[in-house]
């Protein structure tokens, strides 16, 4: 089997370290309106009908912060990486995949409004979410049969 590109070892616990602050700031964010009063950008007016002077770039950090944090920690190599785990890993994407459509369709089918924005926001998340817990589970039971 073809090696796969993976980052180095080091970054899956940079991207673990990374990722507690960003989640927090993110949900802070969501539900609690939390903005960090240094991240106002302000432009100049175009005058266009729909024109947006001032914006909080918070939420963009925490959702940049978030996917980078969990791409470092799913794209990274494990200490001993071999053809089982590579065979895991991309097993793994492919039932992360399969099942954020699937929700993503029933999500179609039974979310309206602006609700469904938020169905929305959330599933950027959702693929690297399934695939970090899924993978993860996959090695522990491994892990525990060769144990």
């Amino acid at each position: 089997m073809k090696k796969l590109p993976l980052l180095p070892h080091v970054y899956q616990k940079i991207g673990a370290i990374l990722l507690l602050p960003f989640l927090a700031l993110g949900i802070a964010n969501s539900f609690f309106d939390y903005e960090l009063p240094w991240l106002w950008f302000r432009r100049l007016s175009t005058g266009k009908i729909l024109d947006f002077n001032t914006n909080n770039l918070t939420d963009e950090l925490a959702s940049v912060g978030i996917i980078l944090s969990m791409m470092l920690v799913a794209f990274s190599k494990e200490k001993t990486e071999d053809e089982a785990i590579q065979f895991f890993r991309l097993a793994s994407l492919q039932w992360a995949v399969i099942v954020n459509y699937v929700v993503l369709i029933a999500c179609i089918l039974l979310v309206y409004g602006t609700g469904f924005l938020s169905v929305m926001i959330y599933n950027m998340f959702t693929i690297l979410i399934i695939f970090n817990i899924r993978f993860r589970f996959v090695l522990f039971q491994h892990n525990k049969m060769n144990a």
